[in-house]
């Protein structure tokens, strides 16, 4: 299966919120885990240059040498061709699920139905212009990456609903947390790069085949 190659923009609506996380989470070879919030997104892309599609992103603080970041840990699509291009392009751990997402009036919420887990968000406050960069560490098939992105829409001061069966491994997700709607999003993922030096990164070749994916993708 074809992926296009990054840069990605994607343009829809998403619920972030912040949550405190345990100690002893499991990164990537070559991470090491930073202090600080976990971050929950449930999003739905109207744009993609893989169509449209909705996607479930757990995140953690993390570092690369000296570099902090968030390194996605746990991430659904309901969309394949949006599974292949976050783990070709960046070493995102996509996996494929059967999402619902749903939007009623200062509601969003979305549903990972396999899971029994919903990410719900409830505008309820101030209205601020977001522009934010942001960079993902992950690993790919060639190694540790380091993926610039932005993110820029309107954001509502939201409270926020996680909800989770008692034996999910992500069970301490569960519960209110602070964060926003952000409505109009337009969320841009640049192509991964290699880390070089203490702070340098050079281009990292386009795409890196998953172990588990070669030969196997049509």
């Amino acid at each position: 299966m074809a992926a296009p190659h990054a840069p990605w923009k994607l343009l829809g609506d998403c619920v972030v919120g912040l949550a405190r996380r345990p100690r002893g989470g499991v990164l990537p070879d070559g991470l090491r885990p930073l202090v600080g919030p976990a971050v929950v997104i449930a999003a739905r892309y109207q744009e993609s240059p893989v169509g449209p599609y909705s996607e479930m992103i757990v995140a953690e603080p993390a570092r690369l040498g000296l570099r902090p970041g968030l390194c996605v840990t746990t991430v659904v699509v309901d969309s394949p061709e949006a599974r292949v291009g976050g783990r070709l392009n960046w070493g995102f751990p996509k996996e494929l699920g059967t999402l619902l997402w749903d939007r009623d009036g200062e509601d969003r919420q979305l549903k990972w139905v396999e899971r029994g887990m919903a990410v719900r968000g409830h505008r309820s406050g101030l209205v601020l212009p977001l522009l934010i960069p942001m960079r993902n560490l992950q690993r790919r098939g060639d190694g540790p990456v380091v993926v610039p992105a932005s993110v820029r829409g309107r954001g509502h001061v939201a409270r926020v609903e996680v909800e989770l069966g008692d034996n999910d491994p992500l069970v301490w997700l569960a519960g209110p947390h602070r964060g926003v709607v952000v409505d109009g999003l337009h969320f841009t993922l640049d192509p991964a790069r290699l880390p070089a030096g203490l702070t340098s990164t050079l281009r990292a070749p386009l795409t890196a085949p998953e172990p588990a994916m070669s030969g196997a993708e049509p």
